[in-house]
């Protein structure tokens, strides 16, 4: 088996991973805040994830890939109070929109997805676990974590004590013991419509031992790998970090692997900033494969540039794939190929490097073409495996299927024309056009086909 290597946020090192037990892989990664859709930027790490899963078990590793979902949480108190809701609703629909979009993605589920109001149990005995060893204390309803308790605080995040700022301001000031000190549980404030039973009185668990507590319950302590958005080292992972080691005596994770975050020109896209892209958006408007293969075609620890060109260039790149799956057969590759397919995984097992990767494939194909009649393409298939792309040899690309905007401008026409309108049904016509379709029109109905 090929030597697995991972860039490890906490030592700064490529470390190599060695399973707890032999075979068996766990990885947990911090899932989104449900407050809102999710955006192009909270895909990443999901994507990342879902295929590393797909890689490790290509090379015969059992891997269970663990994502929880965030529904108690400040920002869904706003959100719902802004739009005049109640927040377990908004919670519970904004859940459902993640699933939806994360589906459409074609790169699976992770094998669990605990939600936070379901961890409750499990959320106060690590708090309970943490006051008797001396880590955290009540005061007032509130339950908090004592940073200067745990020596190793900072060892993720490579902050000084004196660095530490919790972004808490000053919520629960006069409660601490130190300003150094975040919250573990929360006593339930006036303007917040929800609220669970604990030891403490009607509260709601902190966002940091949410995922110490679901991690945990899913994996055991000291599990393989960590992952989430470079943004969440701190204080989030610093927290969870700190939160398992002072309870349990050992790690939480045994690698801490980050993904770099989605940009627009040289700025973080975040909903709090506002330039935000939609994943159902990204998805109506490119299809499927141009968004995944976008995705992976930036090292995950690096940013990844977003615009409308680097989503023409991957409709590209998914079109090469569909013209080469017209000449291969389900037969074994020429010899000649097979060094891609070797480099390809050898890439995936270095700090999986999916550019790379894929420059192997594209080599692959590049190659191929050159060669005459039909081509044996076993190799390119599990290559498009591992990667949630071997739809692509079928010649099944959601590029060349429109779009949600586009199929609501044609049922627009279809209004226009019943109407009697035909300027309005020339324009709309016009509209589609300069998207790029071209409308038939048919005995059995209009439809949609991509311009060549």
């Amino acid at each position: 088996m090929r030597q697995i290597r991972i860039h490890d946020s906490l030592t700064g090192e490529l470390l190599d991973l060695a399973p707890r037990e032999p075979g068996k892989v766990g990885i947990y990664v911090c899932g989104p805040t449900v407050y809102g859709r999710i955006h192009v930027g909270n895909a990443r790490p999901f994507v990342v994830f879902a295929i590393y899963k797909r890689f490790l078990e290509s090379v015969g590793l059992d891997v269970s890939l663990v994502c929880n979902i965030t529904d108690i949480n400040d920002k869904i108190y706003t959100a719902a109070v802004a739009a005049g809701r109640p927040s377990k609703d908004l919670a519970a629909e904004m859940a459902a929109f993640y699933i939806a979009d994360t589906d459409r993605l074609g790169v699976g589920r992770p094998d669990a997805e605990p939600l936070a109001t379901e961890s409750l149990d499990a959320i106060v005995a690590l708090i309970e676990d943490l006051i008797e060893a001396g880590n955290a204390y009540e005061a007032d309803g509130d339950v908090y974590f004592s940073v200067r308790s745990h020596p190793a605080y900072g060892e993720l995040s490579h902050r000084s004590i004196e660095d530490v700022d919790q972004g808490e301001g000053i919520e629960g000031a006069d409660r601490k013991r130190d300003p150094l000190d975040f919250a573990l549980w929360k006593q339930t404030k006036p303007d917040e419509d929800a609220a669970w039973p604990s030891p403490w009185g009607l509260g709601r668990p902190g966002w940091h031992i949410e995922c110490s507590a679901m991690a945990e319950a899913a994996l055991g302590a000291d599990f393989e790998i960590h992952g989430g958005g470079n943004d969440l080292v701190f204080p989030h992972h610093e927290n969870e970090q700190a939160q398992t080691s002072a309870a349990r005596g050992v790690p939480l994770a045994r690698i801490w692997m980050h993904n770099g975050m989605v940009q627009f020109g040289a700025e973080k896209m975040a909903k709090s900033v506002g330039n935000v892209l939609s994943l159902h958006e990204a998805l109506a408007d490119n299809g499927r494969d141009a968004v995944l293969i976008w995705l992976l075609g930036g090292h995950y620890r690096q940013p990844l540039s977003c615009s409308d060109e680097r989503f023409v260039e991957a409709k590209a790149r998914a079109q090469r794939i569909v013209e080469i799956g017209r000449r291969i057969t389900d037969g074994e590759s020429p010899e000649g190929l097979l060094q891609y397919r070797e480099r390809f995984f050898d890439a995936l097992a270095d700090d999986f490097n999916t550019p790379a990767a894929l420059a192997e494939l594209f080599s692959w194909i590049r190659e191929a073409n050159r060669l005459e009649g039909d081509v044996g393409g076993a190799d390119l298939r599990l290559m498009l495996e591992v990667l949630a792309l071997e739809n692509l040899l079928n010649g099944e690309s959601e590029s060349d299927q429109p779009s949600s905007e586009a199929l609501e401008l044609l049922l627009a026409r279809e209004t226009a024309r019943a109407a009697s309108d035909w300027a309005e049904a020339d324009r709309i016509r016009d509209l589609l056009d300069e998207a790029g379709w071209l409308v038939r029109d048919a005995e059995s109905g209009p439809s949609l086909v991509r311009k060549q």
